[in-house]
């Protein structure tokens, strides 16, 4: 039995071999409250279409708007990190009080 790991990186494949831009998001640091573990995966290809999560709510949507715009650009990563003490914590859906980094980048 695959793991979501498994399943959301041969997805990746998929894309890629479609020709399509794909970026990789990975949560690489939580504190406090936090609704993914370390290690926890996302994938986000050009169209915008995701598989797997790295949060809940406003925060993953950021998630893929800061992926969409890494692939627009041709960027190769970009660390990103959400904490309560941001301006825009609340807009972004921690409210509850965590922190979380994720790391996007291309992936080919």
């Amino acid at each position: 039995m695959k793991n979501s790991s498994e399943t959301i990186l041969e997805s990746a494949n998929n894309w890629i071999e479609s020709r399509q831009k794909v970026a990789l998001a990975t949560v690489i640091k939580t504190w406090g409250s936090s609704p993914c573990q370390i290690g926890s995966k996302m994938i986000v290809n050009e169209k915008g279409d995701f598989l797997g999560s790295v949060s809940g709510g406003c925060v993953e949507a950021n998630v893929i708007s800061e992926c969409l715009e890494l692939m627009k650009n041709k960027n190769l990563f970009k660390k990103i990190h959400y904490t309560v003490q941001d301006e825009s914590a609340w807009s972004v859906g921690l409210a509850c009080g965590g922190e979380l980094t994720v790391f996007i980048e291309q992936i080919n």
